[in-house]
Formats: C-alpha cells, structure tokens, sequence
C-alpha cells in the first residue's frame, strides 16, 4: 500500500492538518506515585461535568486498575497544556488486568485463552474547553493506542464505548462491535465493546491516518521502563511517515 498522502483529498487535508497540529502536542506518561497527578483531577472534572461519578473531597478520579504493573497511563499537551487523558492496559496471559474484562469476561478471555493479546483503553478524557477548540483532540489522544498496538505487537485492540460513540470507531479504525451494553465501575453510563484484529486493520488506518503513525524511538520511550522518567515527549508521526515513503519508494 502506499504512504504518499494525497494532497487533493478530504482525508488527506485532513491529515496533513493533524500532522502539523502534532508539532505543538507532547505525550507524557503519568507516574503510578503521583496520588495527586493533574491526570487524574482532569478526569474528575471531566466526568462530574456530565454528572457520571459523585462528589468526592479530593476531586480526583484513580482507582485499583492505575496500579496495575500493565497499566501505561499519559496525559495529552498541546502548546504545554494539559488537554485530555487516556488510560491503555496491556492484556495477555501474562498479565490479565484489564478493566474492560471486568464487563465481558467471557468475549475477552476467549481472546486470551486464544493465545492472543489486546490494548485495553479506557478513561479517556477531555478537558471541556480543549475539545472545543480542538476538534481532533479524539485523534490526537487515541494515537496512544495505536503506539501500543505496534509496540506491544497486541493481537486485537478494543474499546468500550458509548453506543452512541461507537461509528467512530467503526469509520475510524474499522473495529466491530463485539458485546452489547454493559456497566463499569462508577460510571453511570452504559457502554458496549468494541473491537478488530489489528494485523487486519493496521495498514488501512495508516494509509488513512498517517498521524498515528510512530517511530520505534517514541514507542520505546513512552512504552519503555524509561518512559516514567521522561518529563514528555513530542510526537514522531512526521519523520514516520516520511521514512515509510521513503521505504517505499526504494522499493518500487
């Protein structure tokens, strides 16, 4: 498949925007130390915004699962600001923490039992301002999965979302619906999962999107032991994708 963006289409205008937006975005991973991480109250205040979680005197959202030894959890900046969030566990016989199991135990561990593996996101959250005047910041936040996926050579990655968020998914990154509704945790709305191989999607997404893209380098900083220590890290979607074009075209 081709990497060569094609400047004349919607999608790849698009595209190219993110790119650029991408030179203001820096990716940081959050520390499971930090109680009071400013992750962790922009959840709070995102989800009391919509009313999904009671009151509580600290004002941050944490819980059992952001202590997981699988879990990656990182906050979004764009131009030094904190803008949303995204939580990812990484599930496989190894490790089987994984809060969208908790829902549907039997979908996913028929994944597991398979001998295959899944990215799990969850708690990704926006700051309410931030996704008005970034109307991508869906894109910008969920490339963190994508990285996962290819770091982690993860054999499905899922989602559980919102009904109503679910064709996004669908028309984003070609996942399926997997499970009906179900409930997690305190959170007051239902959700359904979603779900692909990622051997069968990867490439179309980056033909598509090439702002997922990543280098190894940036994996293996966010993803790696390092990761914990790097106080952020800007994204490498752009010298991705030109290296990809260039391998192509030295192999025309």
């Amino acid at each position: 498949m081709s990497a060569v963006i094609d400047r004349g289409s919607a999608t790849s205008r698009f595209a190219l925007t993110l790119i650029d937006l991408l030179d203001r975005v820096q990716y940081r991973r959050v520390s499971v130390d930090e109680q009071f991480d400013p992750v962790y109250r922009l959840r709070y205040e995102a989800y009391r915004r919509e009313d999904f979680i009671p009151v509580n005197s600290q004002q941050i959202t944490r819980d059992a699962y952001d202590e997981a030894p699988n879990c990656y959890c990182f906050g979004v900046y764009i131009d030094d600001r904190l803008v949303s969030s995204i939580r990812l566990h990484i599930v496989s016989a190894a490790e089987l923490t994984s809060p969208s199991r908790k829902i549907w135990p039997d979908v996913l561990g028929a994944i597991i039992d398979g001998g295959g593996s899944y990215v799990d996101p969850s708690r990704f959250t926006a700051d309410h301002d931030a996704s008005l005047e970034f109307p991508a910041l869906p894109y910008l936040t969920l490339r963190m999965a994508v990285m996962a996926c290819e770091h982690f050579n993860a054999t499905y990655c899922i989602s559980s979302v919102r009904p109503e968020h679910g064709p996004f998914y669908k028309r984003v990154f070609g996942l399926e619906q997997m499970a009906g509704i179900g409930y997690w945790g305190e959170l007051t709305f239902p959700v359904c999962l979603y779900g692909a191989r990622v051997p069968v999607i990867y490439d179309r997404i980056m033909d598509r999107f090439p702002f997922f893209m990543s280098t190894r380098e940036e994996r293996e900083v966010l993803f790696g032991a390092a990761g914990r220590m790097v106080a952020a890290i800007g994204p490498t979607a752009r010298q991705a994708h030109q290296q990809r074009v260039l391998a192509e075209t030295e192999g025309a």
